[in-house]
């Protein structure tokens, strides 16, 4: 038996793959599937199950894309009603893989389909379990995400603690946890940076799992400061229950080189957001004015999914030169299948078409200090609310990235603004956006809160913050 974490960082996703005798399972795949293919042909092994835990809202599953080259099935849990082939299991349900058996349980609270998948090894050891949104490391499943239900989230959260007392921490002690997210994920509140642990544990450390926790305490815990989900989370949860176009049509049209005027003429006829997914350093310099900066070398994919309001937005973007594939990919994971194509020679090409650019004013944190000093400035925080209440420098305004198109009439266009968030890449994320919407006075502060407050600048902490949400 072997059984492996197929861990997403940007997505704080665990995808895993389980063989036993020359059969295997995935559960939960990521929406590229090549590689779990990859995997089973390298270990002579054939894929037999697609295991999903529920109808995902943070990322699009590869579900169907792997059912169809492999020939496996699908499986869901009691109550799904998917808009594909696919088996949907009954509560305790075993299913055979090789030497080892997989017992469905039906877990709902974070959805009402939500399922986890007991492991129960050759000689019969109940071994682990893979507990999608149902528990983290931590954490448990939020209960706001279910798609279209009449249940409110004090109800999911009823089901949620009835599950996790019923069918979960009965289980032994010594019971790998193999949750879907960790932590970064905002399918939950407070998830560790781990990503397994044994159920013995997590009863003794996970607040959701004390044993002196009444279902009313449990529900008060669970739901207090849920903060609105992503925007995209609904519209991923549909795609996946429903069904979505095929990855590798997706990347055939998403990864074409488009000289400078096939470029423009994208733009104009299809009204494409133009995405720049350079490193900061690079944007910075210089970009075209009215383009959306969001760099692929960080949590690409959520704040995509966060800030680009329409699933069927036509983009055109910059990359890197060998990483374009990966700019559609992971587009793609979260539901933005409409990528059209990058610009051939980037920047450079621009710029060699005689077109105008933009750079993004900077300074850094100590030359901040100085001036803010001897001045008074605005001071645009774009952290969330939670870190801004922890720490922030004296005067500035919460404004989190994570609401900043609905925030931005707050703003005066004539004023001058100072941005920073915690490291320096929601910031430049924020200042891109800020200067497409017209203010041109926005000065970006390299390296964050966490270089200004090295520079003894006055910082409150634990405050109740003056946000703009």
């Amino acid at each position: 038996m072997k059984v492996e974490q197929l861990y997403t960082g940007c997505l704080a996703e665990a995808a895993y793959y389980i063989e036993s005798d020359g059969e295997v399972a995935i559960v939960d795949p990521l929406r590229e599937v090549e590689p779990y293919i990859q995997m089973a042909e390298a270990n002579g092994a054939k894929i037999k199950y697609v295991l999903e835990t529920h109808f995902h809202a943070d990322f699009v599953s590869g579900h169907i894309d792997l059912a169809h080259k492999t020939g496996a099935t699908i499986v869901y849990g009691p109550t799904a009603q998917p808009g594909f082939e696919a088996h949907v299991a009954h509560d305790q349900e075993v299913l055979q893989l090789g030497r080892v058996k997989i017992k469905v349980l039906h877990t709902p609270g974070h959805t009402m389909e939500s399922t986890t998948y007991l492991l129960v090894n050759e000689e019969g050891d109940e071994t682990a379990i893979f507990t999608g949104d149902t528990l983290f490391i931590g954490d448990v499943g939020r209960p706001d995400l279910a798609v279209k239900t009449d249940l409110t989230r004090e109800d999911l959260a009823g089901y949620l603690f009835d599950s996790l007392r019923n069918k979960i921490m009965p289980l032994p002690d010594d019971i790998i946890v193999y949750p879907g997210h960790g932590a970064g994920s905002a399918c939950g509140k407070n998830m560790s940076k781990e990503t397994t642990d044994t159920l013995g544990n997590q009863k003794a450390f996970n607040y959701a799992l004390r044993t002196n926790m009444t279902r009313e305490e449990f529900i008060g815990e669970v739901t207090k400061g849920l903060v609105r989900p992503p925007q995209y989370f609904p519209k991923n949860a549909v795609m996946n229950k429903q069904g979505y176009e095929s990855i590798d049509e997706i990347l055939e049209r998403g990864v074409i080189a488009l000289n400078l005027k096939e470029f423009q003429d994208v733009v104009k006829r299809n009204n494409a957001l133009i995405l720049d997914t350079r490193p900061k350093e690079d944007f910075v310099k210089a970009f075209i004015p009215g383009s959306l900066w969001i760099g692929i070398d960080d949590n690409f994919a959520p704040w995509v999914g966060a800030l680009i309001a329409d699933l069927d937005q036509p983009i055109v973007f910059l990359a890197l030169p060998g990483r374009e594939e990966e700019v559609v990919t992971r587009l793609s994971r979260v539901g933005y299948d409409h990528a059209l194509g990058f610009l051939e020679g980037g920047i450079a090409s621009w710029i060699a078409g005689g077109n105008r650019v933009q750079r993004v004013e900077e300074i850094g944190p100590h030359d901040f200090t100085n001036i803010y000093d001897t001045e008074v400035l605005d001071v645009l925080d774009v952290r969330k609310e939670s870190e801004f209440q922890s720490q922030h420098i004296q005067g500035a305004v919460n404004f989190p990235l994570d609401f900043i198109y609905e925030n931005l009439e707050q703003l005066d266009k004539d004023k001058e603004y100072y941005v920073h968030c915690q490291g320096g890449y929601r910031s430049v994320i924020a200042t891109s956006i800020l200067m497409a919407n017209g203010f041109q006075e926005v000065i970006n502060i390299r390296g964050g809160f966490g270089e200004i407050k090295k520079s003894c600048i006055k910082v409150t902490e634990y405050h109740e913050p003056e946000t703009m949400l």
